[in-house]
């Protein structure tokens, strides 16, 4: 078909989203509406998210959220042509939640059904917002995943290294509770370092003296928690100021290290040849603004676009997930009512598991 129209259903953490995206061949992607409701205010004395909350929250909004893009679009759900739905990974309560929503949808209307892996749709991001050309690479960095990708088609991406223990994300979001900064993390540390001094406490860049692409931020966090202990014991509290300097000293600590790991990965991926070297970078993280100029003076060193989705695309939404579902329903891909809701699914099916791996199969 030259136009597509597809419904998408996001409920993979905390943000319940539905979004409808069109595609006509030769012309750029529409977002026609995107629907988000967070859940910050239902976590937010817990310090972090709740599974058990967060899917019902899922199964609350999910049909409020779909009805809500629907409407927006100014389309019904007759005029759709697939339904997309984040399958996994994720917290399985919330992915089964949006699984069995479209589910229903699917089997009320007869519109077939497209299980999308939440991580290929913050991978194929750049093809919604730019039409990017395969191959490209990408560098996925949110709260629960970092890592390196070269997308070499919707469903082909082979990894090229990632975070052997903490995502940068989950790092952000442990080092604001540490320093008593409000949930989500990462808006939080960035907006208390904008008056810091990056400088001031010398932080570890971990496994910069490893070859390859992989990361850790677990000692980096640990030796933030160590800094501030001292200063605690010495001030019987922490200073105002000490705590801006201790989010700087972080935040330049994390972009420091994915800035060097990118230019690794970039070197990688460049033996490849491709005819438009691009490097898009996705994901919650993404947003942060220091972490941004690293990247592009990365890839103006070496010759190579960058480029970024709008703060909207960065975080989870259901419109990544409705071009994800587009591009593989396009390719003649759908599926059944025996889809199944995982909580783990790596991108790369070939490399070995990086977090190791359990009976629900590899975390990464």
């Amino acid at each position: 078909m030259k136009t597509l129209t597809v419904l998408g259903l996001e409920s993979s953490c905390d943000d319940t989203a539905a979004a409808v995206v069109r595609h006509t061949i030769g012309e750029p992607a529409q977002i026609l509406s995107s629907i988000v409701f967070g859940q910050t205010e239902l976590h937010a004395e817990f310090g972090g998210v709740v599974p058990e909350i967060a899917a019902r929250a899922h199964a609350e909004r999910l049909d409020i959220c779909v009805e809500q893009a629907l409407e927006a679009a100014g389309l019904g759900l007759k005029d759709m042509d697939a339904i997309a739905v984040t399958a996994g990974p994720g917290l399985i309560g919330g992915v089964l939640s949006g699984v069995m929503c479209a589910k229903g949808l699917s089997a009320g209307s007869g519109i077939p059904l497209v299980g999308v892996n939440h991580l290929a749709g913050h991978a194929l991001t750049p093809r919604l917002t730019d039409n990017a050309a395969f191959p490209y690479l990408m560098l996925l960095v949110s709260g629960g995943h970092c890592q390196f990708l070269i997308a070499k088609s919707n469903d082909d991406f082979a990894r090229l290294g990632g975070t052997i223990d903490d995502a940068p994300g989950e790092a952000f979001d442990k080092t604001a509770k540490l320093l008593g900064l409000p949930q989500p993390g990462g808006p939080s540390v960035e907006a208390e370092a904008k008056s810091g001094d990056p400088k001031r406490f010398s932080l570890p860049r971990p496994l910069l003296d490893r070859a390859g692409c992989d990361m850790s931020f677990s000692g980096l966090k640990t030796a933030l928690l160590r800094t501030r202990d001292k200063i605690v014991a010495q001030h019987n509290g922490l200073p105002r100021q000490d705590r801006a300097d201790l989010c700087a000293s972080f935040q330049t600590a994390v972009s420091d290290v994915l800035a060097e790991k990118t230019r690794r990965a970039l070197k990688k991926y460049l033996e490849l040849a491709p005819s438009a070297p691009l490097l898009a970078v996705a994901g919650g993280v993404a947003a942060n603004t220091q972490l941004r100029a690293a990247l592009e003076t990365v890839c103006a060193e070496l010759d190579v676009t960058f480029t970024a989705p709008p703060l909207a695309l960065c975080t989870d939404n259901a419109a990544m997930i409705a071009w994800a579902g587009l591009e593989r329903f396009r390719d003649g891909k759908s599926d059944d009512y025996g889809l199944s809701a995982r909580p783990r699914w790596p991108l790369d099916k070939t490399s070995p598991s990086m977090l190791g791996s359990g009976k629900k199969g590899p975390k990464a």
